[in-house]
């Protein structure tokens, strides 16, 4: 009958449609599989980050806690340390309770880590359409961060390190606070840097996520991801940019480290030559998880060093993330498989 032959047609075609599908899944992950399995041969940098706990400002510590803080730099060549200071409360204040014991930090990192920047890690999530907590932007509050910014200044620290999320490539309001912070920054002999998510997959394709996500309630935008233009004014607006490249949320370990791969490739080519890049990586995942950890990470930004056809003109590194979260086996494998032979 021919309503047979139409579902028996129907049948086939799916079949068909889903092997086509299972074979270019397969293509995919053989193709990555085989460009992952050769040793990068690309070394890292001494020029690398670190997020620290918020415990450092916030809670007095001993002596020999001080001391271990900074032996763990020297030894892993960590040039820049972003202290958590935070988190901005919705005025753009922090209050002292949050940081007092920061003069006596910058008074210890002088003592056991002389040379390593310690720069105070401050940020909020970004208020949008009533979600959210600091309104950047209100020009009252952007004044009360830079404010704020001064009294971290005064305290010691060598610099100002943003982390306000969700920031979109439209955001003009976090261009004029960069812009703002920049001239305090400056104006004292120091230095702003910016923890930003990676870019976009494709720069064209924010209309149209803008289209059909659902706006509203802060968590329902489309993905932060700055535009091409708009890291490229992040980065003459800042010292260092500290690309959020961890989580990746890749299936496979060869996927994942080519999209750590990708991002460090194409970021150091846009604004490699415009201020130091920190590529974050991930030390909160278990080194059991095959699919995204440190070592993938380390692996997947060395890759993408090699594809690089000179080196960037500024320095450049990777950003671990966290301090809190590093095991010691994990430190042993960043200096096995980042930093350069002999300088361990």
């Amino acid at each position: 009958m021919a309503w047979k032959r139409r579902i028996v047609r129907g049948l086939r075609w799916a079949g068909w449609t889903a092997a086509c599908a299972l074979g270019l899944v397969a293509l995919l992950l053989g193709g990555a599989w085989v460009w992952w399995q050769p040793e990068p041969e690309a070394r890292g940098t001494v020029a690398n980050a670190l997020w620290a706990r918020h415990q450092w400002v916030g809670e007095e510590h001993t002596e020999q806690e001080y001391r271990d803080l900074g032996r763990l730099l020297r030894e892993n060549r960590i040039t820049d340390v972003f202290f958590h200071a935070g988190p901005f409360e919705a005025d753009g204040t922090v209050p002292p309770a949050k940081y007092r014991n920061a003069r006596r930090l910058i008074q210890a990192m002088r003592e056991h880590a002389p040379g390593v920047r310690a720069q105070a890690y401050l940020g909020q999530i970004r208020k949008l359409d009533g979600y959210g907590v600091t309104d950047l932007d209100d020009p009252a509050v952007r004044a009360s961060v830079l404010r704020t910014d001064a009294l971290f200044l005064d305290l010691g620290f060598d610099g100002i390190h943003y982390d306000f999320e969700p920031i979109y490539a439209d955001d003009t309001a976090f261009l004029e606070l960069m812009e703002k912070t920049r001239e305090l920054t400056r104006s004292r002999g120091r230095l702003l840097s910016v923890a930003i998510e990676q870019l976009t997959l494709v720069d064209g394709a924010q209309p149209i996520y803008r289209a059909l996500i659902p706006q509203g309630h802060g968590r329902f935008h489309y993905p932060p991801r700055p535009t091409e233009e708009y890291l490229r004014a992040l980065a003459d607006r800042a010292d260092q940019v500290a690309i959020m490249t961890y989580d990746a949320a890749q299936p496979t370990a060869s996927l994942a480290g080519l999209d750590y791969a990708r991002h460090t490739e194409r970021t150091l080519r846009l604004i490699g030559d415009r201020t130091t890049v920190f590529m974050g990586v991930p030390t909160y995942r278990p080194l059991m998880d095959w699919a995204d950890n440190l070592p993938v990470a380390l692996r997947g930004v060395r890759r993408g060093l090699d594809a690089l056809d000179r080196p960037p003109a500024r320095p450049y590194g990777v950003g671990i993330y966290a301090e809190w979260t590093t095991i010691p086996a994990e430190w042993a494998l960043y200096r096995a498989n980042w930093l350069p032979r002999g300088s361990a």
